[in-house]
């Protein structure tokens, strides 16, 4: 059966638009991670030997943004820069999930009927602490929102040894909807990137 309440991007550069409400509003976005803890369970004495076993990986969602206004930024955990969902940037990182366990994963919410002030935004992933090892992680990036069924982006093609996943990019529609496509393209770190996607951002080096 169809599964009428999940739509999987399956293939990098698939997409889908957002459907509005009869009120002709989106309401909120809420861009969920979540990832198994394969490595915690592979303790013994190798691992404790080389320091592995207990702490697993660290998977961070967060994003870069552009306003209409030109404002550009990222939000994320680290360097502390969580947002904000009634002001600019209209989007906020809801807490940091340091192990994988906590059912709920990581949540990035956006204020959908700021659409107007929002042009673009790249969700992402990054490997804070741990072993860059995506095909262990097997994250999965779920967006919810109230008008429509939720969309699902698997981050299932991995290239080991990258700490950075750009996971989907979401986009202004005329100011209308916003258009949420498939990447998961993987990099060094924000500043490759950032110049992937032509953000244009001075980064240094932060902390959590």
């Amino acid at each position: 059966m169809v599964n009428l309440s999940k739509i999987e991007l399956t293939k990098k550069g698939q997409s889908i638009n957002l459907t509005k409400s009869d009120k002709q509003s989106i309401g909120e976005i809420l861009v969920n991670l979540n990832w198994n803890q394969k490595t915690r369970s592979s303790g013994g004495f190798f691992s404790s030997l080389f320091g592995g076993g207990s702490n697993g990986v660290d998977l961070d969602l967060g994003c870069l943004y552009e306003l209409r206004n030109g404002q550009k930024g990222c939000v994320q955990a680290l360097g502390n820069t969580f947002g904000s969902y009634q002001s600019a940037p209209f989007m906020v990182l809801d807490g940091d999930d340091r192990t994988g366990a906590v059912s709920g994963g990581e949540n990035l919410r956006i204020n959908g009927n700021k659409i107007s002030d929002i042009k673009r935004v790249l969700v992402y992933s990054f490997i804070y602490e741990g072993v860059a090892n995506w095909s262990e992680a097997d994250g999965v990036v779920t967006l919810k929102y109230p008008n429509g069924a939720d969309i699902e982006v698997r981050l299932n093609e991995h290239r080991n040894g990258q700490i950075m996943c750009a996971i989907a990019m979401i986009e202004n529609v005329k100011n209308e909807t916003f258009k949420v496509q498939r990447l998961v393209e993987y990099f060094n770190g924000h500043q490759e990137m950032d110049r992937a996607y032509g953000w244009g951002m001075n980064w240094v080096a932060g902390r959590k």
